[in-house]
């Protein structure tokens, strides 16, 4: 689960960087709900790794 939380930080990321450059409008958007995606699932993992111990 932390490597699928890994690759939509990546894609969040690149879908920003196009955003806010200007490139495509479109992205800030998608870069905003991948990036909330990916805290929520860091934090899943974050506690599911605690919870093993």
């Amino acid at each position: 689960m932390l490597r699928w939380a890994i690759v939509f930080f990546i894609i969040a990321l690149v879908a920003a960087i196009f955003g806010f450059g200007g490139i495509a409008a479109g992205a800030v958007g998608i870069a905003k709900i991948l990036f909330f995606i990916f805290l929520v699932l860091f934090l899943v993992s974050l506690i599911g790794g605690l919870m093993r111990r």
